[in-house]
C-alpha cells in the first residue's frame, strides 16, 4: 500500500502536491449546486473590499471632525452634512460587511448539505460497481471506512477556505494598497508575523492526518462493538454469555489509546500555536508604537493613524486567515486523498453484450473451475467440472469449509474464476451481459438478509423490477409456503418487520426463512434456481412438504441445492460431493451409495440418528 505523504518529510514538492484535489473538490462543488457556488464567490468577493472601504471612511470622519474643531467658528454646516454623511455611509458599508457575510453563511449551509448527500452518493454508487471479493478484503475495507468518515464534510470545507483565501487574499491587498502609503516596511511586517504559526500548523495538520490514516483499524473496531453491543441481532448472546462489561472494556481501551494519541498531539500544537502567535502580538503592538510616534512628530494625521492602526489590526488578521486556510487546505486535501483513492478504486470490467446462448439445451457446465480468495494460502475451489441440463436438479454436499457456498457465488457471478470457465447455454459468463445473466439466475443464500422493511417488499426484493407489485409478492408467497402466515400478521404483507421501526413485527427463524425463499419466485424467468440451506430452520416435517412442492413448481428449470440433510439432496438427480475445494464423488443416490465411500459414509452417520 501507498504511504501518505505525511509520512515523507514535509518539503515543498510534497506540500504542493498534496493540493491537487483542490480542483476536483471545486468541480465536485461546482457540479452540486452551480447558483449557490457563484453566489459564495460573488459575496466573498464583495466581503473582501468592503473592510478597506470601512477603514478608509473611518479615516475621513476622524479627519473631517479634527478639522472641524481646529476651525469650528458656529457657522460651518458644511462640515456637519459631511460628517454625518461619511457616518452614514460607512454604516451602509458595515452594514453591506455584514449582509455578505451573512449570504455567505446562507450558502455554506445550504452546499454542506447538498454536498454531504452528494459526496455520500458518489461513496454508495462507486460500492455497487465494486466485486465482492474487494469488500472482504480488509486494506480495502480500511480505505472504503476512511472515505467516509471525513469525506461528506471535506470539499466544502476546502472550498470554503479557497473562497476564503480569496476573500482574505483581497482584503489584504486593499489593506496594502493604504498601508503602503505610510511605509513599504509596514506591509512586510505584517507578512512576516504571521509565517512561524502557519508552518506550525501544517505541520500539526499533517500529524493529524497521520493519525487518522493509520488508526482506521481501531476506529472499525470501535465501530464494530458499538453494533455488537447495541444490535438486537447481538443482544442475546452478549447477555447470555455475560459479554458486556468485557467488549465495553475493550472498547474503553481503544478508546483511550487514540485519546492519548490525540491530546498529546493537541497540547503540541496548542503549545507551539500560542508559543508563535506571541510573535504576532509583538509585531502588532511594535508597529502600533511606530504609528503613534509618527502621529505625534506630525507626520501622519490623527485620521491616518487611526485609519493605518485600524488597516494592521485586519490586515493581520487577513494574513493569519489566509495562511490558516493554506494549512487547512492541506489537511482537506490529505482527507480528499483518502475519497479519492476510494473513488478511483479499479473495478473488473465485464463487459459481455451476449443475451441469449447458441446452446439452449446445454444448460449450465463448470469447466474447471478454481478460486483463491485474496490473501487465502489454498484454493477454495480447485479445477471443478460440473454440468446441469435444464429440468435437471444438482445437490452439493461436503463437510463445512468443503467450499460449497464459495461454488455457489461464482455460479452467481459474484466472484470471477482465476481460471476455467463457467458457460451458461454454450457461452461463457463473460460473454453475457451482466443483467441478463443474473436475470436468469436467482439465489437464496443461507446468511440471507432479514430486511427491516414491509412484509411485501421483503419478498419482492427477489426481483427489483417487480418490487411494488403487490399480486405478485402474494403469488411469491403462495409458492414459497409463507402466505398462510402471512396472512395473520396485523397488516398482511404491509406489516413493518423488524424492530427498527414503529410496530415492527419479529418472525421466527423458519418464518423469514420461508420469506427468503419465497423470493426466489419473484423472478419469474430465473431458469436457474440456486437454494443454500434454504430449510435449515425448519423441522423435517415442514422442510418434506416445502420440498415436495418446489419440485412440483420447478420442473422445467435448473436446481442447485445446499444441503446437510441428506433426506433432500436424495432426490436430486445429481449429487456432488466436495472436500477441501474438489470433486470426489459425482452421481445419483443410488450410485453413490453403491460406491460406498465419502457420500455414504456421510448418508449411513445422519441415518444413524433416525434409528
Amino acid at each position: 500500500m501507498q504511504k501518505p505523504l505525511i509520512n515523507e518529510p514535509v518539503s515543498l514538492e510534497n506540500y504542493l502536491g498534496v493540493f491537487q484535489y483542490s480542483r476536483r473538490a471545486i468541480g465536485l462543488v461546482w457540479s452540486t449546486h452551480k447558483r449557490l457556488t457563484i453566489a459564495l464567490a460573488l459575496l466573498t468577493l464583495v466581503a473582501g473590499i468592503l473592510p478597506a472601504a470601512v477603514a478608509f471612511v473611518g479615516k475621513l470622519i476622524v479627519d473631517t471632525v479634527v478639522s472641524a474643531i481646529a476651525v469650528y467658528q458656529g457657522t460651518e454646516e458644511l462640515v456637519f452634512a459631511q460628517v454625518l454623511i461619511f457616518v452614514i455611509l460607512e454604516g451602509v458599508l458595515v452594514a453591506a460587511v455584514a449582509g455578505a457575510q451573512r449570504g455567505i453563511d446562507f450558502c455554506q449551509s445550504l452546499l454542506r448539505v447538498l454536498l454531504s448527500q452528494r459526496v455520500n452518493i458518489l461513496i454508495v454508487e462507486k460500492a455497487l460497481t465494486l466485486e465482492l471479493s474487494q469488500f472482504e478484503d480488509s486494506e480495502f475495507y480500511d480505505k472504503l471506512n476512511r472515505a467516509r468518515r471525513q469525506a461528506s464534510s471535506r470539499p466544502l470545507s476546502l472550498v470554503n477556505r479557497t473562497f476564503g483565501l480569496a476573500q482574505n487574499s483581497i482584503s489584504l491587498a486593499s489593506f496594502a494598497g493604504l498601508l503602503v502609503q505610510y511605509s513599504p516596511w509596514a506591509v512586510l511586517v505584517l507578512v512576516a508575523a504571521g509565517l512561524p504559526s502557519f508552518l506550525a500548523e501544517t505541520r500539526f495538520s499533517g500529524e493529524r492526518f497521520r493519525v487518522f490514516h493509520w488508526r482506521s483499524v481501531e476506529r472499525r473496531i470501535l465501530n464494530y462493538l458499538e453494533i455488537v453491543l447495541t444490535r438486537e441481532d447481538h443482544v442475546k448472546e452478549v447477555q447470555l454469555f455475560r459479554l458486556g462489561p468485557e467488549l465495553l472494556r475493550r472498547y474503553r481501551d481503544i478508546f483511550k489509546q487514540l485519546y492519548d494519541e490525540e491530546r498529546r498531539l493537541t497540547i503540541r500544537r496548542d503549545v507551539w500555536g500560542f508559543g508563535l502567535g506571541l510573535l504576532g502580538n509583538i509585531a502588532f503592538y511594535g508597529t502600533y508604537g511606530w504609528i503613534a510616534v509618527s502621529t505625534i512628530v506630525g507626520q501622519i494625521t490623527l485620521g491616518q493613524m487611526t485609519m493605518y492602526l485600524l488597516v494592521f489590526k485586519q490586515g493581520q488578521s487577513a494574513v493569519s486567515a489566509m495562511l490558516s486556510a493554506i494549512g487547512g487546505m492541506y489537511e482537506d486535501n490529505l482527507y480528499l486523498s483518502n475519497l479519492f483513492a476510494y473513488l478511483e478504486q479499479p473495478v473488473a470490467a465485464w463487459e459481455g453484450e451476449a443475451t441469449d446462448g447458441p446452446i439452449v439445451e446445454d444448460g449450465l457446465r463448470f469447466e474447471r473451475v478454481s478460486f483463491t480468495y485474496p490473501g487465502a494460502n489454498r484454493p477454495a475451489v480447485q479445477d471443478v467440472t460440473l454440468h446441469i441440463e435444464p429440468g435437471k436438479s444438482l445437490a452439493i454436499v461436503g463437510l463445512n469449509g468443503s467450499g460449497k457456498t464459495t461454488l455457489i457465488k461464482l455460479l452467481a457471478g459474484l466472484y470471477q474464476p482465476d481460471s476455467g470457465e463457467i458457460r451458461y447455454q454454450g457461452l461463457e459468463f463473460s460473454k453475457w451481459e451482466p443483467d441478463a445473466i443474473r436475470r436468469r439466475i436467482s439465489v437464496i443464500f443461507q446468511d440471507f438478509i432479514r430486511y427491516q422493511l414491509r412484509v411485501g417488499e421483503n419478498i419482492g426484493v427477489g426481483d427489483v423490477d417487480m418490487l411494488g407489485h403487490k399480486e405478485r409478492w402474494k403469488e411469491a408467497a403462495r409458492k414459497g409456503k409463507a402466505a398462510d402466515f402471512v396472512d395473520t400478521l396485523p397488516d398482511g404483507y404491509e406489516t413493518q418487520l423488524g424492530r427498527w421501526f414503529h410496530d415492527g413485527q419479529e418472525l421466527s427463524s423458519g418464518q423469514w426463512q420461508r420469506i427468503a425463499l419465497s423470493r426466489v419466485f419473484m423472478r419469474n424467468d430465473a431458469e436457474i434456481l440456486v437454494l443454500d440451506e434454504p430449510t435449515a430452520s425448519m423441522d423435517a416435517e415442514t422442510e418434506t412438504e416445502i420440498f415436495d412442492h418446489f419440485q412440483s413448481l420447478t420442473e422445467d428449470k435448473m436446481v442447485v441445492l445446499i444441503s446437510h440433510r441428506f433426506s433432500t439432496v436424495r432426490r436430486a438427480d445429481t449429487i456432488v460431493v466436495l472436500n477441501k475445494g474438489r470433486v470426489i464423488e459425482k452421481g445419483s443416490h443410488e450410485e453413490l451409495m453403491t460406491l460406498n465411500e465419502e457420500y455414504a459414509r456421510l448418508f449411513e452417520l445422519q441415518a444413524k440418528g433416525y434409528r
